[in-house]
């Protein structure tokens, strides 16, 4: 009954994080932290463990979400190269700082972060993208579905100072990352949607690999969860790029939205009862 339960979750995760460019782990880490605190479906996990599983799937939710996502011309290899210069040391020293967290401040700390991203995303029509300075020498051109060209850009060494912080919480508390690079990729870059989503699972994976590495030298993984977990993530990544391929970029973002404060509210909740 746990393996059922598991590959569920991993599938879950692993569409929604690639429907909306998180990566999963925003979605598998509380889903396990409630079935472990609130049922006897699953052993409770210690933080540190419970993210070093999320890496791990996350490494294949990542993969599979990229490969689905190159079909539709939708991944920026460059930007994501030059984003990954800064996530993988951040994710490195995350996993490596991740060992002072109790169940409870990481509960309240995940909690508050998704809730405030959820809030970013409210007022992303009401930004203007800061690709338009005349100093901004890295610019891409994508051109979306109804033959509109969108230009966007941004300064590398802005890019990799932000994306450290991404690989900081990616490796401190497993969320992989997305869920704080789809919104600096969209308000701060001019990234289109369906661009941000794409390229996001793509440095997913990458930094995945980093801190998941990290954890497993740590001795912070379980490999009975992560084997259950990710079959139902490679399915599930496909099946969110299918998903994401049929709806419009304001619909994505408002189901990222309310995803994020349910689970932020869900979390906070649980962190201080």
């Amino acid at each position: 009954m746990e393996w059922i339960i598991l590959v569920f979750v991993g599938f879950c995760s692993g569409m929604i994080g690639s429907l909306v460019g998180l990566g999963g782990g925003v979605i598998l880490i509380p889903f396990l932290l409630f079935l472990g605190a609130y049922t006897t479906l699953v052993t409770p996990i210690s933080p540190q463990v419970l993210v070093g599983i999320s890496l791990i799937v996350m490494i294949f939710t990542g993969l599979s979400s990229t490969l689905a996502y190159v079909k539709h011309k939708r991944v920026d290899y460059k930007s994501g190269l030059i984003f990954f210069i800064g996530s993988g040391p951040g994710a490195i020293l995350g996993s490596f700082l991740n060992k002072y967290l109790t169940e409870d401040i990481f509960s309240v700390f995940f909690g508050v972060f998704v809730i405030v991203l959820s809030f970013v995303l409210m007022f992303r029509n009401r930004v203007k993208p800061l690709l338009i300075s005349k100093d901004v020498k890295f610019t891409r051109e994508y051109k979306e579905t109804d033959g509109t060209t969108v230009i966007y850009g941004f300064k590398p060494w802005i890019a990799i100072c932000l994306t450290f912080v991404v690989g900081f919480l990616s490796g401190f508390i497993g969320i992989g990352g997305g869920s704080l690079m789809v919104p600096a990729m969209i308000l701060l870059f001019g990234f289109p949607i369906s661009v941000a989503v794409a390229t996001s699972m793509f440095m997913v994976f990458l930094s995945a690999i980093v801190g998941s590495s990290t954890h497993l030298f740590l001795g912070n993984v379980d490999w009975v969860y992560a084997l259950a977990l990710i079959p139902g993530a490679w399915f599930g990544g496909k099946t969110g790029v299918f998903i994401n391929s049929k709806l419009k970029s304001d619909t994505v973002v408002l189901l990222l939205r309310w995803i994020l404060v349910i689970i932020g509210l869900q979390l906070i909740y649980q962190g201080i009862q």
